[in-house]
């Protein structure tokens, strides 16, 4: 005897030989450093960090540029006042001549207080007289390039110059020209050197580099802990997905509050729920394939093994083979069916007439049944034209009987009918059979199932699976009413399409 078919076996396609497995090269490993860069962590981690530094950056010389700045304006300030103090005093002398000025002018460089890096200098009719300290720096003795300027001054001047001296850099000064009788006969100065103030002021912003520099650290060490912390949900989701295998797929995610980490979690467990459902359904999808093909082809060899010369017993054991081979047929047609049913070309509607269509399916019906079949319609309804599949729908119809037929004995009645009801075809089969318990309403319209009880059933048990394909194509849905002992009612809701509607409907459609 030949070895008989197993179709219940499946070859995993991603199992390789076992030489072929050894003859792989090793993974190559990479350093500890750049496994660490390509976290997640490290790389929040140095964005993060990136954008402290790049602040800290761009904020240091824009903090030393304004500092600068108010300090320069400080001193323009105190300039300015000295030399409003100066003409207080100069108009309450009343000076009358150029030798007053210059007895004026000394006594106020010798007794009005100055501070630190200040200095007032005294010039007379374009020669320098005397400054306050008397010790000027270089760039501001006599002879200098600065003091040259400030002896040619005709007019109030407010400005600053820088020299290259490294002890001075800039000078801030305020010069006041003094008239008598309308005539120019000195300047009075006010100068203040800013060396000391902006060495301060860097003296300070070194300071406040290093204390950013510091709480950088600090904050580095503290990004990186609420890194580790915030992804170690994502970690713990990466080591359960690397634990699901293709033979263990009911492990979840813990989910854990309300953000979106736990949203992930969530809809992870969901697709995973799908996934094991799918998988599930299609194990036991290809056992029930494999059963229902196993049977047929084990008659049909164990027939025809056993078949002798006898012409009588070959032409018997023909029939059979014949009828098993159609049986198949049958059964393939009808996976096929389940299979196309989403596809876009699946129904092919028309223009049909109730009355005319309910007749032909009681008449196809009646040929179906053993028992006594009926046709109830309502007669309003009788001329009305729809747009829906004939062909699907009378199979549809069809495999309702079919499987009224199977459950009801022949003293009872199955009764087709039809109504329209809030714009939806509702076309029924009911039946006094045998009813169907609560429990098994929702799975009967699953492949493959057959519930005891059936008088005849001869199918693999998927006609309802089929009607439910066929009537969600077109978009609709089954209802069941049943008790046990008093007989079924499948109903086909439809949405209805007059023909109205339907000249209605652009030309795609």
């Amino acid at each position: 005897m030949p070895p008989s078919l197993n179709l219940g076996h499946r070859m995993n396609p991603y199992t390789l030989p076992a030489d072929q497995i050894a003859a792989d090269p090793p993974t190559q490993t990479h350093p500890n450093w750049r496994l660490l860069l390509r976290e997640t962590r490290t790389r929040i981690w140095m964005w993060y960090i990136g954008l402290i530094v790049l602040f800290i950056g761009l904020l240091t010389p824009v903090t030393y540029r304004i500092v600068s700045e108010q300090v320069n304006q400080r001193l323009r300030e105190e300039v300015v006042e000295e030399v409003a103090e100066f003409r207080q005093e100069l108009a309450t002398a009343q000076i009358r001549n150029t030798e007053q000025l210059r007895r004026f002018m000394l006594d106020y460089l010798q007794t009005e207080p100055i501070e630190e890096d200040q200095y007032f200098i005294a010039i007379l009719q374009q020669q320098f007289l005397q400054a306050s300290p008397v010790e000027l720096p270089e760039a501001m003795q006599p002879g200098s390039e600065l003091m040259e300027i400030w002896q040619a001054l005709q007019q109030p001047t407010h400005g600053e110059q820088s020299v290259r001296d490294p002890e001075v850099i800039r000078v801030i000064y305020y010069a006041e020209p003094i008239e008598i009788a309308g005539v120019l006969q000195g300047t009075f100065l006010s100068a203040y050197i800013a060396a000391d103030e902006h060495r301060e002021v860097r003296a300070t912003m070194r300071t406040v580099i290093l204390v950013k520099l510091a709480i950088l650290l600090i904050a580095s060490l503290i990004a990186w802990l609420v890194c580790g912390r915030v992804l170690r949900p994502l970690r713990t989701m990466a080591r359960t997905v690397r634990s699901i295998s293709e033979s263990d797929l009911s492990k979840r995610l813990q989910v854990e509050g309300n953000d979106e980490l736990a949203e992930v979690a969530k809809t992870f467990n969901e697709m995973m729920d799908r996934l094991q459902g799918a998988f599930t359904g299609q194990q036991q999808f290809i056992n029930d394939v494999s059963h229902e093909l196993r049977t047929p082809i084990t008659i049909i060899e164990g027939h025809l093994e056993l078949m002798g010369d006898d012409p009588v017993e070959q032409q018997e054991t023909l029939a059979l083979v014949a009828d098993e081979l159609d049986r198949m047929k049958r059964f393939v047609n009808d996976l096929l069916l389940l299979a196309k049913a989403d596809q876009p070309d699946f129904l092919r509607p028309e223009v049909v007439e109730l009355g005319a269509f309910l007749n032909e399916l009681h008449s196809k019906a009646k040929v179906l049944a053993v028992c006594e079949c009926s046709l109830a319609i309502e007669p309003e309804i009788v001329t009305q034209q729809v747009y829906l599949d004939r062909q699907r729908i009378t199979q549809a119809v069809l495999n309702l009987v079919n499987n009224a037929v199977q459950h009801t004995p022949d003293d009872g009645k199955i009764t087709l009918g039809a109504t329209i009801v809030e714009a939806k075809l509702r076309l029924w089969v009911r039946d006094t059979g045998t009813g169907i318990a609560l429990a098994d309403q929702q799975r009967i319209f699953q492949r493959f199932i057959r519930l005891s009880g059936s008088q005849r059933s001869e199918g693999a048990g998927l006609g309802l699976a089929i009607v439910q394909a066929i009537v969600q194509a077109c978009n609709g849905h089954v209802e069941l009413d049943s008790q046990v002992g008093r007989g079924s009612t499948f109903t086909l809701v439809l949405p209805l399409l007059t023909c109205g509607q339907r000249n209605q409907l652009p030309q795609s459609s």
